[in-house]
């Protein structure tokens, strides 16, 4: 039985029919013409391509130009309608040029900064001309460049922290900043910084407006006060000389 299955089923058979290919060999340089009807079809779908013009560019500029506008990525878009969010609702933003800097050394200023409930955001020139283009942010799209980091912060009086902090991380070097929607130039940023808060101006102002107060009333009671003294000093030498002319009598008498 076992040399039944084995003659019979696992036995190799060879093929009824066996093709060969008895012409020469393939000459590529001198392939055969086709038959007739296939030379036929083959001119009817054979491609025909326009033939450039002499040192033309692929694609025209204005016709790129027009294909790149309509190109329209929505993430970029999403992404700007963020930035733009940032900038409305941030008090305080400083713009800041990124150097060649270290991974580490950049998560430990984000650390820092992030303390003290400040967020830095990095974002690319053509999402940021979508945030700011037709606002009052426009002039800072030149700074956009080269790569620049933007500081974002709520609240104005976190600029010292924020001046602090780059102090200590000299890769980002300051270029400009935003406070209370009012665009500054490095010097007039840091010079902001050691300007008191607004609740101490609010108290030296009250102070200032109270002593002018004071004042003009001192002003006006000045004349009466000066003529009051000088009665005053009158009434008394009167009265001194009468006791002393009394006095004088009764000696006489």
């Amino acid at each position: 039985m076992s040399n039944l299955i084995i003659n019979g089923l696992l036995q190799s058979r060879n093929p009824l029919l066996t093709f060969r290919r008895f012409r020469g060999k393939i000459n590529i340089q001198r392939p055969r013409p086709p038959h007739y009807e296939r030379a036929r079809v083959l001119e009817v779908i054979k491609p025909y391509y326009k033939k450039p013009d002499f040192n033309a560019p692929c694609i025209d500029a204005e016709r790129a130009k027009e294909m790149k506008s309509k190109l329209d990525n929505p993430y970029e878009t999403i992404i700007a309608r963020e930035a733009r969010n940032w900038f409305e609702h941030s008090n305080l933003v400083a713009l800041v040029h990124v150097n060649s800097i270290k991974q580490e050394d950049m998560f430990k200023a984000q650390v820092a900064l992030h303390r003290h409930n400040v967020s830095v955001k990095v974002y690319g020139k053509s999402i940021m001309r979508k945030a700011v283009a037709d606002t009052r942010f426009e002039a800072i799209l030149p700074l956009f460049e080269a790569k620049t980091a933007i500081i974002f912060s709520p609240e104005v009086q976190k600029i010292k922290q924020v001046l602090s902090v780059l102090k200590k991380t000299p890769q980002l070097v300051l270029m400009g900043g935003i406070v209370e929607g009012r665009l500054l130039s490095k010097n007039e940023f840091m010079a902001y910084a050691t300007m008191p808060d607004i609740t101490t101006v609010r108290a030296q102002f009250a102070a200032v407006l109270d002593s002018i107060g004071g004042k003009i009333v001192g002003d006006l009671q000045c004349h009466q006060s000066q003529l009051v003294n000088l009665l005053d000093a009158y009434a008394k030498t009167d009265s001194k000389t009468s006791d002393a002319s009394t006095a004088s009598e009764k000696v006489e008498s």
